[in-house]
């Protein structure tokens, strides 16, 4: 079994309804969640937005491989009506990111694996150092309790409470 990392959120709709839905969406079609983060309330990154991410980090175990799961997030992402666009941040009911796969290395065109911006994003950061404060980053070669040291992103972070 692989251990899986994958981050969510969304600001569109019914955010408890929309969280409810993905954590049965990912264990019929990627696996076992076996942990959660708590969910953090942020602003957007990267672009404006008037309605405020909620985000969370959840460990999966899976028997998928990661272009597998790729196709899943994917799946699960269309149910959602998310569209990414290149280069572009938007609003989303639902966005879902691999951000480790073990510690795995993996680098291809439609992939990368260490996710390139977990270091930068305090919203991932602060999800990840609560649930596995000691997993190091396997190219960094830091913990995440490290990396949310270092972090430079300085938004507002606070847990959701419902």
């Amino acid at each position: 079994m692989h251990k899986l990392y994958l981050g969510i959120g969304g600001n569109k709709g019914n955010k408890i309804e929309n969280f409810n839905k993905v954590y049965a969406c990912l264990e019929k079609y990627i696996g076992k969640i076996v942990n959660r983060s708590s969910i953090y309330e942020t602003p957007p990154w990267g672009f404006y937005a008037k309605e405020n991410f909620w985000n969370q980090v959840l460990l999966l175990e899976t028997d998928l491989e990661p272009s597998a799961v790729l196709a899943a997030i994917g799946k699960i992402e269309k149910g959602f009506e998310r569209k990414r666009i290149p280069g572009r941040y938007t609003s989303r009911e639902m966005d879902i990111d691999m951000l480790y796969f073990d510690d795995l290395i993996l680098h291809t065109e439609t992939l990368k694996i260490p996710h390139p911006l977990v270091d930068k994003r305090l919203f991932v950061l602060a999800p990840l150092a609560e649930m596995a404060p000691e997993f190091r980053h396997p190219l960094l070669n830091k913990t995440n309790r490290q990396l949310l040291a270092a972090c430079k992103d300085n938004s507002a972070i606070e847990k959701v409470s419902f």
